[in-house]
């Protein structure tokens, strides 16, 4: 199993905005049959990412699947993503992690 890990900046003033389209994410995310979840960092060293969005994957293609069509399809996708960019104040850094399946 992935983990993909969104961390998204944000200024205090839009973070409610933000969560309102996290939230959207990881609720397209559910109707796919993906769990999703948001994460919101109570601690914050400098430079941390404000809010983070994390989904799990069986295999790296529906990664790409889920980011060509998670608001939708063709331009309500666009949409989405361009209006979401508009209140990041930097591009969102995006993780990719294998769990580790062994057991102890």
């Amino acid at each position: 199993m992935y983990l993909a890990r969104f961390s998204y900046d944000v200024l205090p003033i839009n973070r409610q905005r933000a969560i309102d389209f996290i939230r959207g994410e990881a609720d397209a995310a559910g109707k796919r049959g993906l769990n999703a979840r948001m994460l919101v960092p109570l601690t914050r060293g400098p430079g941390g990412a404000a809010l983070q969005f994390e989904i799990e994957l069986t295999d790296l293609d529906q990664l790409e699947q889920f980011r060509q069509s998670s608001a939708g399809s063709g331009q309500p996708t666009g949409n989405w993503m361009h209006a979401f960019s508009e209140i990041l104040t930097r591009p969102p850094e995006v993780e990719i992690l294998r769990v580790d399946g062994k057991q102890p």
